[in-house]
């Protein structure tokens, strides 16, 4: 019998890691006081419906694999290796964003301006993901250990200290921004704003990997849901704060999109003669943005380590090392990570590519997303899930409601990202044209390794 090695609680940090991340606080915080509703909206519309449905299908089948296992269950083996694919891939295309911000959060240490050179970003981001891979290549024991550390000492910690300073500030300092029904309600007319909506979804996804992880969680039906409602409540009251901590503090249109929350605690500590935390804070931010790439990296490459077990992919998928870890994956996207990196030297602009990976990564994302809200219409209808594992509350067609509004919400937000985010020099033609082409090459090798299997 395998030894099980998740507590709850460590379940609940991975989801916390993998999920709450300082990253894409300046994006939201660009939204101003309107960003509060536009949290609301995408916690109702996305982010609850997607911990609803990912409980109720772990617990029914907490297998090795999560989501693959769930969609192919549903719609049979093609359409479970494309969704484990995606998942995969849209975790390679995320990685650069992540660990350009770490990049950059680095450069404020070492010297501040370094953090817009293309040959610097570009040997910290490889350094850094290779060694993220060799954490992984020593198991899943020392990977959520790291995940549980980064994740107290990486992310709640400084977002508890933003939010903490930020309300000091509010106590001491006038408003530097009107408050009213107008600001807060969503304008749906503004383009920008529905480009950072985009973000706002992104900084929401991943809720689901720590799936791939419940058949090493003891008593499923009990500790998943448990870690999944800590998990959420944590991650969207810590996002909400965060982001509203910088905006009261901060001239959101002076924000970077890389640097944006160093600059907030400079603000804020100099102001309280306090700068010399910031190295620090800084530190603390590094940690856990390298934390949550060590969490990511492992978890869709067990989905697709199945993958190659069930005969989906080329056997050579599905070799893994003497601590059960997917060797030739891992090794397989460090290389693709590698060569995809090379876009920060060729490309000048480091937050013009920090931004289009950003987005798409959140549209093949949300293609994932809408295969699972499909799936689990499909299983709740022939799976015969009993009570004996946990249940979105009433009939199915309350499911069937929740799941209609993730996939609506998933398919407006990949229309959305094919309108350029306003500080990119694009048109609308030629950006839309780059993201689709983009989209092309993520998806097609799926495609073709389907077919060589």
């Amino acid at each position: 019998m395998t030894t099980k090695k998740i507590t709850t609680i460590s379940l609940a940090m991975i989801n916390i890691i993998a999920v709450a991340n300082l990253r894409g606080i300046p994006f939201s915080a660009k939204m101003g006081i309107s960003v509060i509703s536009y949290y609301g909206l995408a916690t109702i519309l996305f982010f609850i419906p997607t911990a609803l449905v990912t409980s109720e299908l772990a617990t029914a089948w907490p297998n090795k694999g999560g989501i693959y296992v769930w969609v192919k269950k549903a719609f049979g083996e093609f359409p479970g290796f494309i969704t484990i694919w995606l998942q995969w891939i849209y975790n390679v295309v995320w990685y650069p964003t992540i660990l350009t911000f770490v990049a950059a959060n680095i450069a404020t240490l070492l010297s501040p301006g370094l953090e817009k050179n293309n040959i610097y970003t570009w040997i910290v981001i490889t350094s850094l993901f290779w060694l993220a891979t060799i954490v992984n290549y020593l198991g899943l024991r020392i990977s959520s250990m790291v995940s549980t550390a980064g994740a107290l000492i990486g992310t709640l910690l400084p977002m508890g200290i933003m939010i903490l300073l930020g309300g000091y500030w509010l106590y001491s300092h006038p408003l530097n921004i009107s408050i009213s029904y107008q600001g807060i309600a969503p304008d749906l007319n503004n383009l920008n704003h529905l480009s950072f909506f985009c973000f706002i979804i992104f900084g929401l996804v991943g809720i689901e990997m720590s799936a791939v992880h419940a058949d090493e969680v003891e008593e499923p039906k009990r500790s998943y849901p448990k870690a999944i409602l800590f998990s959420s409540l944590a991650i969207i009251t810590s996002l909400t704060l965060t982001t509203l901590a910088v905006i009261f503090t901060f001239n959101v249109t002076e924000l970077s999109v890389t640097t944006g929350i160093i600059q907030t605690f400079q603000k804020i500590l100099r102001e309280y003669q306090l700068l010399s935390l910031l190295p620090y804070i800084t530190i603390m931010i590094i940690v856990g943005s390298i934390s949550s790439v060590v969490t990511w990296i492992i978890g869709p490459t067990k989905g697709l380590l199945v993958a190659g077990f069930d005969g989906s992919l080329p056997r050579w998928f599905a070799k893994t090392n003497r601590n059960d870890v997917p060797q030739n994956i891992l090794l397989l996207q460090a290389i693709i990570f590698t060569i995809l990196s090379f876009c920060y030297i060729f490309i000048p602009n480091v937050d013009g590519v920090y931004e289009v990976l950003s987005i798409l990564t959140t549209q093949l994302a949300l293609i994932v997303y809408i295969l699972l809200f499909f799936s689990a219409i499909r299983l709740r209808k022939i799976g015969n899930i009993s009570n004996s594992h946990f249940r979105v509350p009433g009939k199915d067609w309350i499911l069937n409601t929740i799941c209609a509004i993730g996939i609506f919400t998933c398919s407006l937000v990949i229309v959305i990202g094919f309108i350029p985010p306003p500080d990119l020099e694009f048109s609308l033609t030629s950006y839309a044209l780059l993201m689709l082409i983009a989209l092309v090459c993520c998806i097609y090798p799926a495609f073709a390794l389907y077919k060589a299997k």
